[in-house]
């Protein structure tokens, strides 16, 4: 490593993502209003995959403004996309019930996009989407499952974590792993080495 790369968010996977690769990450808050953001995206027609990039993209510039000239910073951003959809986190366990219950026995796509900036301009970007199908499963078995996984689901945007007990409630998944967690890293590193922060 060369430099720690500055993350334009507090999101407890992506800098787990990163820093269990390798990368030097320090999290910075970067607030952005996302949900007029997503709102007006929306509103607008814009695809799934450009209002992740979108997002991720404001975050990014945010995180640069703050950071000043130099640093390597970068943005994401996860759209979990039900049918023309967009779902957000739950804001509570409620809320996580019953997003998972209209997931239960059907197929969404989580569409995550990484945007790095320097020097207040954007220099590289990527979007990747993963399939994922819910199985059917039962009340009970969803109430053990909230017990179990606690605040947790709060987290996520489909209220599950698929590297954990959020793995029982899926029939199957198609695509890569680590977008479906929130960061598409393997092109992200490949861009770090480029950049030669990580070495290659």
């Amino acid at each position: 490593m060369s430099e720690p790369v500055i993350l334009a968010s507090r999101s407890a996977a992506r800098i787990g993502l990163l820093r269990a690769a390798g990368v030097e990450v320090v999290p910075v808050d970067a607030p952005v209003d996302e949900e007029s953001v997503r709102e007006g995206l929306k509103a607008e027609g814009v695809s799934t995959e450009d209002a992740a990039t979108v997002l991720a993209e404001l975050k990014a510039r945010r995180g640069s403004d703050l950071a000043g000239p130099g640093p390597l910073v970068l943005g994401g951003d996860q759209i979990l996309d039900l049918d023309g959809e967009w779902l957000e986190k739950p804001a509570d366990r409620a809320a996580a019930r019953a997003q998972l219950l209209r997931l239960r026995g059907r197929e969404h796509r989580l569409v995550s996009a990484v945007v790095a900036f320097r020097n207040g301009a954007r220099v590289w970007h990527h979007v990747e989407a993963a399939r994922v199908w819910v199985r059917p499963f039962g009340e009970a078995f969803l109430d053990g499952y909230l017990d179990r996984a606690g605040d947790a689901v709060l987290g996520s945007v489909g209220a599950y974590q698929l590297e954990g007990l959020g793995a029982q409630l899926m029939a199957r998944v198609e695509g890569d792993f680590f977008t479906i967690l929130g960061l598409p890293l393997l092109p992200l590193l490949q861009f770090l080495r480029d950049q030669g922060v990580l070495r290659d």
